[in-house]
């Protein structure tokens, strides 16, 4: 949803770095500005793999799998702590839209690592037992508790923007102060691209196109962390019905939403703030995400919307519309 400028290679006191590959079941590429040739792979590969072990429900000895899976004698690391902590804070914000124990119903409806199944409401019903922040903590030594073993976590919705400020993070500790770092298409930008003298400039997808890409908004961004979530690429079609489902789980219901909000665009501090806002407005009804965008002012947005009409209609915040970049 989110493209980037290409750097260009014009010669001059700073040297660009680049590492890209896989990892998180997406594509990454980081690009950092030196005054000499470096290569940090070694160091990036170790940060995906860490974030792995503590948080990929994708791997089954991860301390997340062993944990849903019942095992309470993990003692959780300092990154599964900020994440979990996190994931609390947004929640309360969000008034429940944002719960990453909805694991068991992502699942169910054929989105995760487990089996899918056949749903109608008297199973969704039963399975809204397990989800609720409210129903897990965790122990001063690190713990979790859950009020049924049953209960599951998934970060998937923090854990990617947690794992782009931990490269960030890295770069940071390595003296870098111009680099831009983006995976699966959400990013942290520091500095500026000092080959073109100029800020990062950063793309938007237009979110009515399903094949292929349109950009929509191209904008700068410096000392940030941009994350966008939408409907319109993440959905299976029933292959009996041929109903779309979208990737959107309300966790106060069970189903999968078919929001208004075709693609929400949040700026903020940190990328995994970025990530769990940007979630979270996907399920809930525009003016609730306005009135939190009105609160929380660390948080810029970009929403894309369908109106009584059918129309497209956008909002933005006034701090959004400033790094927008005019042709």
């Amino acid at each position: 949803m989110i493209s980037m400028g290409a750097c260009a290679d014009e010669k001059g006191p700073w040297e660009r770095n680049f590492n890209y590959g896989g990892a998180l079941g997406t594509s990454y590429s980081i690009t950092y500005l030196s005054s000499e040739s470096l290569n940090f792979q070694e160091e990036i590969d170790s940060v995906f793999q860490v974030v792995n072990q503590s948080m990929s429900t994708y791997w089954p000895e991860s301390d997340i799998s062993r944990i849903n899976r019942g095992d309470s004698t993990i003692v959780v690391d300092d990154m599964f702590r900020e994440v979990f902590e996190l994931s609390k804070e947004v929640h309360e914000k969000t008034q429940g839209y944002f719960d990453p124990t909805v694991g068991v119903l992502v699942n169910a409806w054929g989105f995760g690592p487990g089996r899918g199944m056949e749903l109608d409401s008297a199973k969704v019903d039963s399975l809204l037992q397990y989800v609720g922040f409210d129903k897990v903590s965790l122990t001063q030594e690190g713990r979790v508790r859950k009020e049924d073993p049953a209960i599951r976590f998934d970060f998937n919705a923090i854990a990617k923007g947690y794992a782009i400020d931990r490269l960030a993070l890295m770069l940071d500790n390595n003296g870098i102060e111009n680099y831009l770092v983006e995976v699966g298409g959400e990013i942290v930008a520091r500095g500026e691209n000092k080959i073109k003298d100029k800020p990062w400039v950063l793309g938007i997808d237009d979110p009515q196109v399903e094949e292929g890409r349109r950009l929509k908004v191209a904008l700068e961004l410096t000392d940030a962390a941009l994350a966008s979530s939408g409907n319109y690429r993440k959905f299976r079609i029933d292959s009996i019905t041929g109903e779309k489902y979208v990737h959107t789980i309300d966790p106060k219901t069970g189903f999968t939403r078919n929001s208004k909000v075709l693609s929400a665009s949040v700026i903020a501090p940190a990328c995994a703030e970025a990530d769990a806002f940007a979630t979270a407005f996907m399920a809930m009804d525009l003016e609730d995400s306005r009135a939190i965008l009105e609160r929380e002012k660390q948080l810029e947005a970009y929403l894309i919307y369908l109106d009584e009409a059918q129309e497209v209609q956008e909002f933005v915040t006034e701090g959004f519309k400033k790094r927008i970049v005019r042709n």
